[in-house]
């Protein structure tokens, strides 16, 4: 990109060892940002970064094994970073998982107690850990990967969409802490919430070749949106749920 709104910029991804968080990692080196991943999984994360790496051969990609179930952890890997690289200018939460049920009725606490580690606790840890390196920097942005199902839950999701829909609430109060901070001339940093149905990516498909996925958003074209949260102004961005999916 050379001139353009990533280039030379700091951002972490967390989550990035899954389709989606590859094809992120890929995008971002490609558009010339300084990139730092994450993952549970060491080997997934060491093979997105060594693809991301190798596809992208003059762009800083790196692997950080980091447990964002501990706040500790989490905030000396932000820390990390803006040691090591000077700024932090970005944290990509890619952190999924889903578990549902046929009914209502069969809906399982255990699975709230598992959704809530995974898709709230990690959103905070992360948010706490960025949020001050994040408002320091001129182009500061946390994004947030939700889904439509929390704005409408439906019977068989109701510990899915409940999380995720706390997730979104974090991130808006994220938001309005970096309103806040901008003053009268509006905030610098953002953190915004891109919204989609479900994601899609090759290898579902080779499985499942007459499927439609209708609705579905490609990890790629999510890459995409995620790299565009930087192209516009962050007082366009702050607080916005960026629907790549039609509002339910």
């Amino acid at each position: 990109m050379g001139n353009g709104a990533l280039d030379g910029a700091v951002i972490a991804v967390a989550g990035a060892g899954g389709p989606a968080g590859r094809a992120a990692l890929m995008r971002l080196a490609e558009a010339g940002a300084v990139v730092i991943g994450s993952d549970n999984d060491p080997e997934r994360l060491a093979e997105a970064v060594d693809a991301a790496s190798y596809a992208h051969g003059g762009a800083t990609v790196v692997g950080d094994t980091v447990d964002l179930l501990d706040r500790q952890s989490a905030q000396e890997w932000a820390t990390r970073i803006e040691k090591d690289f000077g700024r932090v200018d970005g944290l990509v939460h890619l952190v999924g998982g889903w578990r549902g049920s046929e009914t209502f009725t069969r809906t399982s606490l255990d699975d709230w107690d598992f959704l809530e580690m995974l898709l709230i606790r990690t959103v905070a840890h992360t948010s706490l850990a960025f949020h001050e390196a994040l408002q320091r920097s001129d182009r500061g942005r946390y994004v947030l990967i939700s889904a439509a199902g929390a704005s409408k839950p439906t019977a068989g999701n109701a510990a899915y969409a409940a999380a995720k829909a706390a997730a979104e609430a974090w991130t808006l109060a994220l938001a309005d802490y970096f309103r806040k901070a901008g003053g009268e001339s509006g905030p610098t940093s953002a953190a915004a919430i891109l919204v989609v149905k479900a994601l899609v990516h090759d290898a579902m498909r080779a499985e499942r070749p007459n499927a439609k996925f209708a609705g579905f958003t490609d990890v790629r074209d999510l890459a995409e949106a995620i790299v565009d949260v930087w192209e516009r102004p962050a007082a366009e961005v702050n607080g916005q749920r960026l629907w790549l999916t039609k509002k339910p």
